[in-house]
């Protein structure tokens, strides 16, 4: 896995993108994955026995997740955020699978619960970045990269 840090300074660049860039629902999105980033820190269980079991914390913070991109996807006009409560379908699931086989590697549990945050995140980048185009594109103007 990639270390922490690498996780956070792309979280931080794609979330302040989204709020200089994006729309309510980038913004929404984008937030919505700092603050349950930030409340994961705080509820999993100590490093001796994490992922050994089903972690409740996160469980519950993935549902929150879940819910609230799947409220982004039924009222946006876009499509990208079917995808991100797609992924955020599949991260929960991992839950699921340590529940139906608690004997499941910690690793594998960890892997599959974190794997598609990446994705999702580089998602609402590239929706950010498709807004920012749409403007443009209706003004007559030259889109900036960034």
């Amino acid at each position: 896995m990639l270390p922490k840090q690498f996780f956070w300074a792309i979280l931080l660049a794609i979330w302040g993108y989204a709020l200089w860039r994006g729309r309510s629902d980038e913004r929404f999105a984008a937030s919505v994955c700092l603050l349950a980033s930030v409340i994961s820190h705080f509820v999993i269980s100590p490093i001796a026995v994490r992922f050994k079991g089903i972690e409740t914390g996160l469980l519950l913070v993935d549902a929150a997740v879940l819910v609230a991109f799947v409220v982004i996807a039924l009222r946006s006009e876009r499509f990208w955020p079917l995808w991100v409560a797609g992924l955020q379908l599949t991260m929960s699931m991992s839950h699921f699978l340590k529940a139906l086989d608690v004997a499941l590697m910690p690793r594998a549990y960890a892997a599959a619960a974190v794997f598609w945050s990446y994705p999702i995140l580089f998602i609402i980048a590239f929706g950010t970045w498709r807004h920012q185009r749409r403007q443009h594109r209706e003004l007559g103007t030259t889109v900036p990269i960034l």
